[in-house]
């Protein structure tokens, strides 16, 4: 393989060949081809790890496909598109799994246990959300008052997960209940009573895969923005697809917290392309001061965004007049470019 082209399934990168010539474990670089490793710039591979939804899904999916016979494993295919094995126990209807978070070892939710119970109904699928799974203590553009802190793509995956199961053992219907045994005392570590979700964890995952995030792989991504002469900078996988679609010509690269770092490292022309949350927060730290909103994202829904936007591009632009950035919706509208 070391002499092959090796393409990342997840972000589409063509992993450069003195990369690939640098990786000397042929399991290494078989794990950067299947999308569960990331390929690093001194040929070490980094293992990606399982969102919150997905850890959610096989323990859901797992209590589902053991009314019908003891399961230690289950395939979930993931939002990315790829189709994965995840380790989870089941049985009698019970099922549990526990969040593997790869090579990013700063997560708070690593090894947490995810835990499901399932039902046979007469009909149609249906997923509750317990104890640990937190919810919305506030209206937000996206999220009811009191509905679980259970993002779209997460929700979609579980039930995915949920209703191929029942079809697989031949239920009409099945009735699952997700909760997170400690996922309370987990969310006291995390940012969401800042963000208005109390009581537990947020379940989330726009791929299904947890990035290996470190100062390591952020070396890589630099050498990579330190080579193109046109590159885009973006913090997570929806600005990802969404820079990529906007600017299809130039070098698109994830470089996730690491804004700063990797616009002081760009020599050409610099574009900042992404979700609002990061983007609006790393040109001004105190963005949501005064606006009596929680995050960026609820900012944009209101009145005073456009004006809060302006000034913050403003502002951003005369520090770095050379550096473009385009702030983009999750459903891929432009909210505001500052070229």
């Amino acid at each position: 393989m070391r002499d092959e082209a090796i393409v990342d399934p997840v972000t589409g990168f063509v992993y450069p060949a003195e990369w690939v010539g640098r990786c000397t474990d042929p399991a290494a670089l078989t794990l950067a081809a299947s999308g569960l490793g990331v390929l690093t710039a001194d040929g070490s591979v980094l293992r990606r790890g399982f969102t919150t939804g997905t850890t959610a899904a096989a323990a859901c999916r797992a209590a589902v496909l053991s009314l019908a016979k003891p399961v230690d494993a289950v395939s979930l295919l993931l939002p990315c598109g790829l189709e994965v094995v995840v380790p989870a126990r089941g049985a009698g209807g019970r099922g549990e799994a526990r969040k593997d978070s790869g090579d990013y070892h700063a997560d708070v939710t690593a090894g947490l246990a995810f835990v499901a119970v399932a039902e046979q109904v007469p009909a149609g699928v249906e997923v509750e959300y317990g104890g640990g799974v937190g919810r919305f203590v506030r209206e937000t553009p996206r999220y009811p008052l009191g509905s679980p802190a259970v993002s779209p793509t997460a929700r979609a995956t579980i039930e995915g997960a949920v209703g191929s199961a029942a079809a697989s053992v031949g239920l009409p219907g099945v009735w699952v209940r997700l909760s997170v045994p400690d996922g309370a005392a987990v969310a006291a570590q995390t940012l969401n009573p800042r963000i208005g979700v109390e009581g537990g964890i947020s379940v989330l995952g726009s791929t299904g895969l947890v990035e290996p995030w470190d100062d390591h792989l952020s070396e890589s991504a630099l050498e990579r923005v330190e080579g193109a002469e046109q590159v885009v900078l973006t913090t997570g996988r929806l600005g990802l697809r969404y820079a990529r679609l906007l600017f299809p010509d130039r070098e698109v690269v994830l470089v996730g917290v690491h804004l700063g770092r990797a616009l002081a490292a760009a020599k050409g022309e610099v574009t900042v392309c992404g979700l609002p949350g990061l983007v609006m927060k790393f040109m001004d730290a105190e963005v949501l001061a005064g606006t009596g909103c929680a995050t960026v994202e609820e900012l944009t829904g209101t009145p005073a965004w456009q004006g809060v936007m302006e000034r913050t591009f403003a502002s951003f632009r005369a520090a770095h007049p050379t550096v473009r950035v385009v702030v983009v919706a999750r459903d891929g509208t432009v909210l505001g470019d500052s070229g």
